[in-house]
């Protein structure tokens, strides 16, 4: 278990607006959080998210190289001289190698906007609700080399209303993740969540193997 007085050094990587950088900074500014952002890394020059990690003066850096090669050699090379402990992929709309992900395994983290794992992939709020599922929310897990796969970390479940839209529904799982991705990040960066055969107990225990929250409706 990481040493409890000292913070583990996080990087995120974002493509777009960053609404769960914000939530992971704000986060990670209390007392006694037990990870630190100290990176910021964008594929996008302008990327809205960027704007988050200046404010809180956060040091950033754009990685926009046309292949993935060049793309993850540079990645690796921030990572490594700014001793980044744990990677979290807050909408980076890039799929990375196998060999970085185990590279990484089991410190690289991912949010998805769906009960995983049901509807793996895009557009997941509009295939829910075509599916007609009474539940859907977002899902925090280790990232594995198949995408949208690998031990679940934090899922957070809202019902679906009968009125809802895509855009609804999008809107009240993306205020769920802002609650997920943070409680996700602490339990990692805490050491009361650790891969065992594959699954995520919390402190130890074999059950439950997520955290689930329930927002009030």
């Amino acid at each position: 278990m990481p040493d409890p007085a000292a913070r583990r050094r996080t990087a995120v990587l974002i493509s777009g607006r960053g609404s769960n950088l914000r939530a992971l900074i704000e986060h990670c500014a209390r007392p006694g959080a037990s990870a630190e952002i100290a990176l910021v890394v964008a594929d996008q020059p302008g990327a809205p998210g960027l704007e988050h990690a200046r404010a809180a003066n956060i040091r950033s850096e754009i990685i926009d190289q046309k292949t993935r090669i060049e793309l993850e050699r540079k990645l690796n090379r921030l990572l490594q001289s700014f001793d980044v402990e744990i990677i979290c992929l807050a909408g980076f709309m890039r799929v990375l190698s196998p060999e970085l992900v185990a590279a990484w395994r089991d410190r690289l983290l991912n949010i998805h906007p769906s009960l995983l794992p049901a509807f793996r992939g895009l557009e997941t709020h509009r295939r829910a609700l075509e599916a007609g599922v009474r539940f859907h929310g977002c899902t925090v897990h280790f990232v594995r080399a198949e995408v949208d796969a690998g031990p679940i970390i934090v899922q957070g479940v809202l019902a679906v209303s009968p009125d809802d839209t895509p855009e609804s529904l999008a809107a009240r799982v993306l205020t769920l993740e802002h609650r997920c991705y943070p409680a996700a990040l602490e339990l990692v960066a805490s050491g009361r969540a650790q891969v065992v055969n594959e699954r995520v107990p919390i402190d130890g225990a074999s059950a439950p193997e997520t955290l689930l929250l329930n927002p009030v409706a």
